[in-house]
């Protein structure tokens, strides 16, 4: 990766209003922080109480719950109340006094609350069920009910309990936590949500141990607990003596009522928080020590694999196994609805008795099909505009997107071991709790007969939401009446895997004296399957969907997509085309389409009126936190600086999951077959970043992101089969597409963590997409350019 240089951005006064400080544990700052209405009046701790659990073992083990009365309405409501001062505060945000006169528009739906807030909401009823375990050996564990994919996500945990327990970091383990239906909706890993959800329940279970572990001490040296402090994974007293959190462990579980408050520390005493920090894992990593699905050697699990249509979703027509079964090391052949599957002792075995298979396939349903058959019908799906434009200036544009892969570096594999009574497995899960209730139906056992193994992944994107391989292999175990070890090849999640939808998106901005009047948005998506558990979160969280007559994907679209300026009357609408390939959440999801339109349009409505494209956006953003993340960008990649011909500076910007980001990049198009994009500078507001490192790897990947799906990086469909089948004609971005230097500049944190894992790919495609069109005086409309 190219070199990463980091600054914290000076703050600005004008965009940090006044407010208490002190103890509290929210700082003053950030006013458009998610807090309860009743934060202040209840002290530091807020509700926040804590539960514990007296085991009959040696350990301490603690939950934390954020008021265990959350499952009540009248505290989902405050939640929502709470959302909606949000958003009144953003909206007089808007007319700060460094904010140009403008045509104020209306708040979108994301503004008073967004789809991170509404999966908080659901998960609240069993955020008290997070468990923090001390052992007698000293080890800190912290059971995390996300999924690791590369993202960093175990470091940040481990910072947050280390912090509040005043433990040693090298002493905290973050194991994922198996399947656990009792969460409910607490154990989905997306949407950008998994550090913001988490922030307060972790701090809250490692303070609620620590006050035990402080009791348990005083207890044992007949002091008072006040005297006491915490350092190094130990309790410390005034005159020396010194205890061990492991010593401490068993004693501390004893301990019904702390002797001293079991709050999270205040803000201003956090002192490994916010502390750029290399990843726990990346030891494990490099030396081949971490495991994933493919490295466990579950007994008797065989490697296994599947042959599979050559269109999508085709079906077995005819199958001749008898060559295959007589070859070297083959265990079975077995048939199943998605292919037919081949048992082997080695992989090596197993793919070439796969291709030695004598087999005819059905066409699938979208046999015949290609990608201008997509697109015409992506384009006649459309809802028509509501406000022609009569004798108003306008300007209109159309933008298609292809459909994308995944790709995650580390191919999908998952083991399975089925028995007549139970079934036990082992895979990277996003969403493990919907695995086992859809494994358990299709293998025919109640639901607590069926083990989910969460392990670890490399790489989702999105991906590793659905469990597509885990499913296949339960069905291959059951009928083959042994355990596999199932591995879909890079070609099988190419061809037959998910991808991001293809799209067709319109647009059309009327306006008149220097003032944008209206704004029309219409998205058209080939349908994207949001089924792993987030409809059923969703009306947990209070949304009937039925009621408001909305589709899952409509309500999705609703709680993510807003347009962040001042653009008179927006709309934006989402039309869905039913067609049967499989699509999912790729990063981002609807925003990685939906905002670079809109960013491509505001560059062009830009010049179109005579205006800086930067001073454009800035005049209209609505969040003053936002012009400054503009502002940082600007500066720091001297937005502006004369270019040689053919090359050119591009600006992008977004906001989602209560955080901001814009992109600057600098692009060379001498050659515009053969782009390459040679500078970028990030600016991102993200409150509070637990780890700072770890946000920028997360922003220079959505870097490489957005390079990759606008310059060259899409699938074709051809016949209802899609074309590409690896990496070496999947063009996602290598080495040398990315830009040799790369600055990131954080702004001074300020509330609670928003969301960082896909807010960056809106901005950077958008930066990307506009670089090329100042560069080459072309006004690119299909992506990627180079498809």
């Amino acid at each position: 990766m190219p070199p990463i240089s980091t600054s914290l951005a000076p703050s600005d006064p004008t965009d940090q209003p006044g407010g208490a400080s002190g103890s509290a544990a929210e700082p003053a700052g950030r006013t458009d922080a998610l807090r309860p209405p009743d934060a202040e009046s209840a002290g530091p701790a807020g509700r926040r109480r804590f539960l514990t659990y007296l085991l009959a073992a040696p350990t301490l083990t603690v939950a934390a719950g954020l008021g265990l009365d959350a499952a009540a309405p009248a505290t989902a409501q405050a939640a929502v109340r709470a959302a909606e001062a949000r958003a009144a505060v953003r909206a007089a945000e808007t007319r700060a006094a460094d904010a140009p006169p403008q045509l104020l528009g209306l708040p979108g739906i994301p503004d008073v609350l967004d789809l991170g807030d509404a999966m908080i909401l659901a998960g609240l009823p069993t955020s008290h069920l997070l468990v923090i375990e001390i052992t007698p050996a000293g080890r800190v564990a912290l059971y995390l009910p996300r999924l690791e994919v590369g993202q960093g996500l175990t470091t940040a945990i481990a910072m947050l309990v280390a912090e509040e327990l005043d433990a040693r970091l090298t002493d905290v383990d973050v194991p994922l936590s198996d399947g656990r239906p009792e969460l409910l909706f607490n154990q989905l890993t997306g949407g950008s949500n998994s550090v913001r959800s988490l922030y307060d329940p972790v701090r809250a279970a490692a303070a609620a141990a620590r006050a035990r572990l402080v009791t348990a001490a005083a207890n044992r040296w007949n002091v008072p607990a006040g005297s006491l402090r915490t350092a190094d994974s130990a309790v410390l007293a005034p005159d020396g003596r010194r205890a061990g959190y492991g010593e401490l462990a068993a004693e501390a579980a004893a301990v019904a009522l702390p002797a001293v408050p079991g709050t999270p520390k205040p803000v201003d005493r956090q002192r490994l928080v916010g502390t750029p920090t290399g990843r726990i894992d990346a030891r494990d990593i490099v030396t081949g020590r971490a495991r994933y699905a493919g490295d466990l050697r579950i007994p008797g699990a065989v490697p296994t694999v599947v042959a599979r249509p050559t269109t999508v979703n085709g079906t077995l027509k005819s199958l001749d196994a008898s060559a295959a079964r007589a070859m070297p090391g083959v265990l079975g052949v077995v048939q199943i609805p998605t292919g037919v599957a081949v048992l082997a002792e080695t992989f090596d075995q197993a793919l070439k008795a796969r291709d030695a298979l004598r087999t005819t396939w059905n066409p699938g349903p979208v046999a015949g099909l290609s990608d201008a058959d997509v697109r015409s019908r992506l384009r006649a799906a459309h809802l028509p505009f509501l406000i022609p434009p009569l004798l108003t200036p306008y300007l209109d544009g159309e933008f298609d997107f292809a459909f994308v892969n995944h790709a995650p570096m580390e191919v999908l594999t998952a083991v399975a071991d089925v028995r007549p009574n139970r079934a036990e497995l082992w895979f990277a899960a996003q969403s493990p709790i919907i695995a086992q209730q859809t494994i358990a139906a299709e293998l025919g056992l109640p639901q607590n007969a069926v083990t989910v193994h969460v392990v670890r992944g490399g790489g989702s994107f999105g991906r590793r939401l659905f469990f597509d391989a885990a499913l296949e292999a339960a069905r291959i175990s059951q009928a083959a009446g042994r355990p596999v070890t199932l591995m879909w090849t890079r070609n099988d999640d190419m061809r037959h895997g998910r991808m991001r939808p293809a799209s067709h998106h319109r647009i059309r901005a009327t306006y008149g004296l220097g003032q944008v009047l209206t704004w029309e948005h219409r998205a058209a998506t080939v349908k994207t399957d949001l089924g792993h558990g987030l409809g059923e979160a969703l009306t947990a969280a209070g949304f009937n969907l039925s009621l408001a007559g909305l589709s899952l994907a409509q309500a999705f679209f609703l709680l993510t997509e807003k347009n962040p300026y001042d653009v008179g009357v927006p709309t934006q609408l989402l039309a869905e085309l039913p067609l049967d390939v499989h699509t999912g959440s790729w990063r981002s999801v609807y925003s990685g389409t939906v905002r670079v339109a809109d960013e491509i349009m505001m560059d062009e409505l830009a010049r179109r009126m005579g205006q800086d494209e930067v001073a454009f956006r800035r005049a209209r953003l609505r969040s003053a936190a936002g012009r400054a993340v503009l502002d940082t960008v600007a500066a720091k990649g001297n937005w502006g600086r004369p270019m040689p011909p053919g090359q050119a500076q591009g600006i992008g910007y977004h906001d989602e999951h209560g955080s901001m980001a814009a992109y600057l990049v600098e692009l060379d198009a001498t050659d515009p077959a053969a782009p390459r994009v040679t500078k970028a500078v990030i600016a991102a507001d993200v409150g509070r970043a637990v780890n700072p490192k770890g946000l920028e790897a997360q922003l220079t990947g959505a870097l490489v992101d957005g390079i990759s799906v606008i310059l060259q990086a899409g699938n074709h469909l051809d016949n209802g089969a899609f074309r590409e089948g690896s990496y070496g004609d999947f063009h996602f971005a290598r080495q040398r597409h990315t830009p040799p230097a790369v600055e990131v500049h954080l702004m001074p944190p300020s509330g609670s963590p928003g969301g960082a894992g896909e807010l960056g790919v809106p901005a950077a495609s958008a930066a990307v997409a506009n670089a090329y069109a100042r560069a080459t005086g072309t006004s690119p409309r299909s992506f990627p350019i180079n498809f």
